[in-house]
């Protein structure tokens, strides 16, 4: 028996979603699928119960693919079609917005996008927060019917949901060797009413019999995009031989129950806290995996089994960072170990403005710095000076009543204007944080420290009057810029 989701009142998904990434690596030769008859090898999955497809602007022909089988064939109707938007770095307009939505519209033949799930590149750049707020706009007009993130991380996640953006998922890798979401994610999730769609559960089929006990295969033995990026993944999370151990423990329970390894492993991911259904792939045309995804609904994992496999991780190295991080900072674990297949470069968030005295100025264009006649900071030398920054952008103010939140995004400011002027987070020395109410301080320090813990610059804590009843949280910040 499929087991179906509740994700909103007009939104019901299969929890294995079929995803359509690997449409791109089927054309990454050069040649197109052709739509109709891709689109009829989609029939397979949804006649089994498998509704919901997971696609991209990006993944080739692939929202083509999946709008010729939605209008044309016998049981596209029944599909809810999940896209995502994934820009290039930078300032974006509503024109922009509006113009990748109706791309996609067009594409997939329909008026309404069933949910349009955003990824950003750098989150010192305010730039994904005026995507997400256009993109809720586009909601309200009927354009869009659900928003979701992709290869969000928490912190981020959490200050998008603060500032009023109705964020319905967060898809991110999440696998036995990857169990960056089963912490801090979990708990901004479940405190915000948001559902995990897991991606990676068999890592590109790395889970499964046919790695089980078979040598450490060279670069040029993977065939796949996904195998050239799972295979990092294994070889952070400890390398081949600890691996293997996992599969030996998989391999145990799956002889047991007469399934696969990756049966196993997809079955304890979506028992996994706030996820509501895991992703996976499909090579249309390529044969289908309908019977076996089947028998992860039949599956029953006991206590027992779960204690085992829970060990057996817990022996891997941590992935590190958060989540979609891969994207966004070393180790890159994408299928070529760079970002160069998806962007070229990321451009300063603030112009530097220059004097006589061979200073240079950020300013982040909130109306107080002409009236009180200072800048967001100044570089003297090697040395960085942050004004005190509370959470706004423009005119908005950003992370509601959520000190985390505020924090977060706080942070974000100040590293985009010692960025812009040609230093980093890590070259931070001292920060200061005013607090305007007590109650606040464990949350605001403790998102400090989420974004200092491998920094550790002096710091002072202490309750002041803000201006402003809106913001629970200032920071100051000095650097040194490391030569």
């Amino acid at each position: 028996m499929i087991e179906y989701k509740q994700l909103a009142p007009d939104l019901k998904i299969s929890r294995v979603l079929t995803g359509l990434w690997q449409i791109a690596d089927l054309e990454r030769d050069g040649t197109t699928l052709d739509p109709v008859a891709s689109a009829k090898f989609m029939a397979a999955y949804v006649d089994a119960g498998f509704t919901t497809f997971d696609m991209a602007d990006h993944y080739g022909s692939a929202e083509i693919i999946a709008g010729q089988f939605k209008n044309h064939e016998p049981s596209g109707h029944q599909a809810q079609l999940f896209t995502k938007w994934v820009p290039k770095p930078g300032v974006v307009s509503r024109a922009e917005v509006r113009e990748a939505v109706q791309t996609s519209l067009d594409r997939m033949q329909v008026d309404k996008l069933d949910m349009l799930q955003y990824h950003a590149w750098n989150y010192s750049d305010p730039a994904w927060l005026d995507s997400l707020f256009y993109l809720q706009e586009l909601k309200s007009e009927g354009l869009i019917a659900h928003l979701g993130l992709t290869n969000f991380d928490a912190a981020h996640l959490r200050i998008a949901l603060a500032s009023g953006i109705e964020i319905l998922t967060n898809q991110v890798s999440y696998s036995l060797i990857d169990q960056r979401a089963a912490t801090t994610m979990t708990e901004v999730c479940e405190q915000y009413g948001v559902h995990l769609l897991a991606f990676g559960t068999v890592a590109g089929g790395f889970i499964s019999e046919k790695w089980l006990g078979m040598p450490e295969p060279k670069a040029e033995q993977l065939t796949t995009w996904s195998q050239m990026k799972y295979k990092r993944f294994i070889d952070v999370a400890g390398g081949w031989e600890k691996f293997q151990t996992l599969l030996k423990i998989l391999d145990g329970i799956a002889r047991e129950k007469s399934v696969s390894i990756s049966t196993v492993s997809s079955r304890y991911m979506l028992d996994s806290p706030a996820v509501g259904g895991i992703i996976l792939g499909a090579r249309l045309g390529q044969g289908n995996h309908v019977e076996e995804n089947l028998a992860t609904f039949e599956l029953q994992l006991s206590k027992e089994h779960r204690d085992a496999i829970a060990k057996a991780t817990s022996s891997l190295q941590a992935i590190p960072g958060g989540c979609g991080d891969e994207y966004r900072k070393p180790p890159f674990l994408t299928a070529t170990g760079d970002l160069s297949d998806h962007i070229e470069s990321l451009p300063p968030v603030f112009s530097t403005v220059s004097d006589d005295a061979n200073k240079q100025r950020v300013f982040s264009g909130v109306e107080w710095e002409d009236m009180a006649g200072y800048c967001r900071a100044v570089r003297s030398g090697q040395r960085i000076l942050v004004s005190g920054t509370t959470a706004t952008h423009g005119e908005r103010q950003i992370g509601g009543q959520d000190p985390a939140a505020q924090t977060h995004y706080v942070i974000d400011k100040i590293q985009a204007a010692i960025e812009s002027l040609g230093g980093k987070l890590e070259d931070v020395e001292r920060t200061r944080i005013f607090i305007s109410d007590i109650a606040h301080w464990e949350a605001v320090a403790r998102a400090h420290g989420e974004r200092f813990a491998e920094i550790r610059p002096a710091n002072t804590l202490v309750q002041a009057r803000l201006i402003g009843e809106e913001y629970l949280v200032e920071i100051e910040a000095e650097a040194t810029i490391s030569t």
